[in-house]
């Protein structure tokens, strides 16, 4: 395993040093200045007016990677990021809206029943695999597919917003929001993201649970001589996925519009971000968190560098993918390497 976490490191200077190349090439070629492109991306990450949005965008991001980076730190693949976190949104938003408890009370419900409802459906692809033998990856992506189409036909219709011609749900009572923290658009819910971080961190690293989940993903056949139960890892490391999904919708919904909008949480492919910051990091807490604040700057910091260089943002997508192609193909490298000294 050190072994391993040794190429992995040293691939990712590897990998963003390419990624970097061949952005300096990319923009070289459509007419812009790289140094002024790079200047305004900077400024439109990390500025005085950039900056809350970087936090803001950081939030689903960083909430998604580490959803992703749980089971993925023993192997396992969730592909149903999206179905979960869009279940956990529409059921804070049903709850919002019908909760007879005071305002507070009922954000916490909210939370409470998003993070119930992703969890409760991403296990359900967990004992799709566990009990009737259909691959996780096959059954957590399909399994995206029914929540997304059931929040759809929610917003159109039961909890429609009767003034919007939008595919939106009402807007939520007063008083039924997470606070805000003086920073744009972020709420508490970044604290509450972070705070799931420090736990992932001390689960992994300090405990039996975190053990029995690095040895999984390390070496499965030997994980099973050594007794580790994988259907029941498989459920609980798939549930707390799930119900990290759901609290990040719930977050979303909960902050500002104040309600649900179709599409608004799978348009910016947070989930995909999230991944891909998962596996740059290979799924290591601090890693992730990192990789994840890194992809959220460079996808914000695209908007300002687009009005500046008038170059077009879906740039920085590439170099998100580039950076994951370069990763795998100079981890690869090196691992061979390696294995012939």
């Amino acid at each position: 395993m050190t072994r391993v976490r040794h190429v992995r490191r040293s691939a990712v200077p590897i990998a963003l040093g390419a990624a970097f190349i061949l952005a300096t090439v990319l923009l070289a070629a459509t007419g812009a200045d790289p140094l002024r492109a790079y200047q305004a991306l900077v400024v439109g990450a990390f500025g005085p007016d950039g900056f809350p949005g970087t936090l803001a965008y950081l939030v689903p991001v960083l909430g998604m990677a580490i959803a992703l980076a749980i089971p993925l730190r023993a192997g396992m693949v969730n592909l149903g990021g999206e179905g979960q976190l869009v279940l956990g949104a529409i059921t804070a938003v049903i709850i919002g809206l019908h909760s007879p408890l005071p305002a507070g009370f009922t954000v916490l419900l909210a939370v409470a029943g998003g993070v119930l409802a992703g969890a409760s459906y991403a296990a359900l692809a967990a004992l799709c695999e566990t009990s009737l033998g259909v691959p996780l990856l096959v059954s957590s992506l399909l399994l995206s597919y029914p929540a997304m189409s059931l929040a759809s036909y929610l917003v159109r219709f039961p909890l429609a917003d009767p003034g919007s011609s939008l595919p939106q749900s009402r807007r939520l009572p007063e008083g039924v929001a997470l606070p805000g923290i003086g920073l744009g658009e972020v709420t508490v819910g970044l604290f509450a993201v972070l705070a799931v971080v420090v736990v992932f961190l001390v689960v992994d690293a300090r405990t039996p649970a975190g053990y029995e989940v690095r040895m999984t993903g390390a070496g499965p056949r030997f994980a099973a001589y050594a007794g580790i139960d994988r259907p029941a890892l498989t459920l609980r490391l798939l549930a707390a996925s799930g119900g990290m999904a759901g609290l990040v919708g719930a977050i979303m919904v909960l902050g500002f519009p104040f309600r649900f909008i179709d599409g608004a949480l799978i348009s910016p492919q947070y989930t995909w971000i999230g991944l891909m910051a998962a596996l740059l990091a290979g799924a290591s807490p601090v890693g992730t968190a990192l990789a994840a604040f890194f992809f959220a700057a460079l996808t914000n910091g695209g908007f300002d560098m687009e009005r500046v260089t008038q170059t077009p943002r879906e740039l920085t997508a590439i170099l998100q993918a580039v950076i994951i192609v370069f990763l795998a193909s100079s981890t690869g490298l090196l691992r061979r390497r390696g294995g012939t000294r």
